[in-house]
C-alpha cells in the first residue's frame, strides 16, 4: 500500500517541476540558428566577364 505524503513535499517536488519546465523553456528560447559573421561578403560579386557585344546606345 502506498503512503501518504507530506504536504511540504508534495510542494517541493511541485516546485522542483515548476524551475525545470521554467528552466527547459529559457534554454528551448534562446536555441536558435546562428548569425553569419559577415554576411555582407557572400553577395559580392567579383571578376565580372564583361559583354562580348555590347548594346549599342539608343539614337
Amino acid at each position: 500500500m502506498l503512503e501518504r505524503t507530506s504536504t511540504t513535499e508534495r510542494y517541493t517536488r511541485g516546485v522542483a517541476a515548476a524551475v525545470v519546465a521554467v528552466v527547459t523553456l529559457i534554454l528551448a528560447a534562446n536555441a536558435g540558428p546562428a548569425r553569419a559573421a559577415d554576411p555582407g561578403a557572400a553577395y559580392q560579386v567579383k571578376d565580372v566577364v564583361p559583354a562580348q557585344h555590347p548594346v549599342p546606345p539608343a539614337p
